[in-house]
C-alpha cells in the first residue's frame, strides 16, 4: 500500500506539526506519527494547533500549484471563537482587514449553525471556555495563506479564535471541494482515481488562470 501512493487527504488532529520530523525540544508530535507512506509533503500548512484536512503528495508542481495565491484556491475553515459575532465584525472579515501591516484579500465569512458541528469530535484535549463569555462558530473561506491569517483576522475584529478547522480545499473545477468527510481525526486516505483525475487536470490549466 505504501509504496503506490503518491496523493492523501489528512485529518491532522491538534498537536501535530505540518512536517514529517520532529523539532528538538518540541512538545508537539509530527506527521510520521500518523502517515507511514515515504516521500509525501504537506501542500500548505496547519499550526500544530490548528486541525483539519492536510493535502500530502509526492508531487513539487502540485505543492506549488494549490499553495500559490495567484491561483486563488479557497480553503475553508471553521472557527470557534471567543464572542458572539456581530453583522459589521462579519463584514469586516469579508472585506478584508489588516493584518501585519498589509490587507487580507476579500474572504467569506459566515455563522455557522451549531447543528452542522453537534457530531464533530471535541478536541483532545479540550479547549478553555471560560462559562461566563459566550462563544460561536464561524466559517470562513481565503484565497491566501498567511503565517496563522484566520485567527489575526478574527482577532483584529475582536473575536479571538479558540479552535481552527479546515474544512475543505476547492480545487477551482466546478466539483465539489476536497472535504474530510468520512475521516475522523489522525485518519488519512489515499485519493480516488476521480479525484487524481482533477488533481492532473488542475496541472494542465494554462499559467493565464493563475489570476484572480
Amino acid at each position: 500500500m505504501t509504496g503506490t501512493i503518491t496523493t492523501l487527504l489528512l485529518h491532522k488532529p491538534y498537536g501535530v506539526l505540518s512536517q514529517f520530523t520532529p523539532e528538538p525540544g518540541s512538545r508537539w508530535g509530527c506527521l510520521a506519527d500518523l502517515v507511514p507512506v515515504p516521500d509525501v509533503y504537506a501542500a500548505g500548512r496547519l499550526d500544530a494547533d490548528s486541525e483539519g484536512l492536510l493535502l500530502l503528495t509526492a508531487e513539487g508542481r502540485l505543492q506549488q500549484r494549490l499553495t500559490d495565491p495567484r491561483f486563488g484556491h479557497w480553503r475553508t475553515y471553521w472557527v470557534q471563537v471567543d464572542g458572539e459575532a456581530d453583522p459589521d465584525q462579519l463584514q469586516r472579515l469579508r472585506s478584508g482587514v489588516l493584518v501585519q501591516g498589509r490587507q487580507t484579500l476579500p474572504a467569506k465569512a459566515e455563522m455557522l449553525a451549531n447543528e452542522r458541528l453537534s457530531n464533530w469530535p471535541e478536541r483532545d484535549p479540550p479547549i478553555r471556555v471560560r462559562r461566563s463569555l459566550p462563544t460561536c462558530w464561524l466559517e470562513i473561506s481565503l484565497r491566501e495563506g498567511r503565517n496563522r491569517q484566520v485567527r489575526r483576522m478574527t482577532a483584529a475584529v475582536g473575536l479571538p479564535t479558540l479552535r481552527l478547522i479546515r474544512s475543505a480545499i476547492d480545487l477551482m473545477d466546478g466539483q465539489p471541494p476536497l472535504s474530510l468527510e468520512g475521516l475522523e481525526p489522525g485518519q488519512w486516505r489515499s485519493l480516488t482515481s476521480s479525484e487524481q483525475q482533477r488533481l492532473q487536470a488542475l496541472l494542465r490549466r494554462p499559467a493565464a488562470r493563475r489570476r484572480g
